[in-house]
């Protein structure tokens, strides 16, 4: 038959909020990371909230600490991009790599994370098995990836204040609408925004006494 899509109503998908950590089962979490690489790869993904492939892939030079910066090279849809290097993240950085790396000469093109294999970087299962690893190990009842960790870098930027439009642009997002949605995650923002019936009496008494002074 000539049909066409039209004639197939789509389904909706469900739309679930992803899983937030507190600061606690954060650190709960990466205290039962055993391998200092894939503690240092994990802490990249939540202090600069990258992608866990971006993490995987980076190398070397895109580390940039005089700027404070880390360059993402061809992340989601073909873009380069810039994320926030901390001072801490840089610290993790550092250790690692003077702990793993005693006798080896970096160069800028070599990959940050190596796997055992000659020119090749971690592979994203290998992170995902290590976070699934540890949350077992820490005994935490919330379903944790590496890209949760992206999501708690969001969402605790928000609780702390952080312009919208700023983390649309460190998190690399294509619309502003997909950042919007850690708006309806924090439940900080949620507990610490003021309803407008706790300011009904208070605006009525001020109009009356407006009133009053204006008669």
């Amino acid at each position: 038959m000539p049909w066409t899509q039209d004639c197939f109503p789509g389904g909706l998908r469900p739309h679930k909020l992803p899983v937030i950590l507190s600061c606690e089962e954060l650190m709960c979490f990466f205290d039962h990371i055993p391998s200092l690489k894939y503690r240092a790869a994990l802490m990249t993904c939540h202090g600069a909230g990258l992608r866990v492939s971006e993490v995987a892939a980076l190398k070397i030079g895109d580390v940039d600490s005089q700027r404070m910066l880390i360059r993402v090279e061809q992340g989601k849809g073909g873009k380069d991009r810039y994320a926030m290097l901390s001072p801490r993240l840089l610290q993790v950085l550092r250790r690692y790599w003077r702990l793993t790396h005693t006798h080896a000469y970096a160069q800028p093109e070599d990959y940050l994370f190596p796997s055992w294999r000659a020119n090749r970087h971690l592979t994203t299962d290998t992170l995902r098995t290590a976070c699934r690893d540890a949350v077992i190990q820490a005994g935490l009842r919330k379903r944790l990836t590496p890209h949760s960790l992206r999501h708690c870098f969001a969402t605790h930027l928000l609780e702390n204040g952080t312009d919208i439009r700023i983390i649309h642009v460190l998190l690399g997002h294509s619309r502003i609408d997909t950042t919007a949605r850690y708006a309806a995650v924090s439940p900080q923002l949620a507990a610490g925004t003021v309803s407008p019936l706790d300011v009904l009496d208070a605006r009525a008494r001020q109009q009356a006494h407006h009133r009053r002074g204006l008669s």
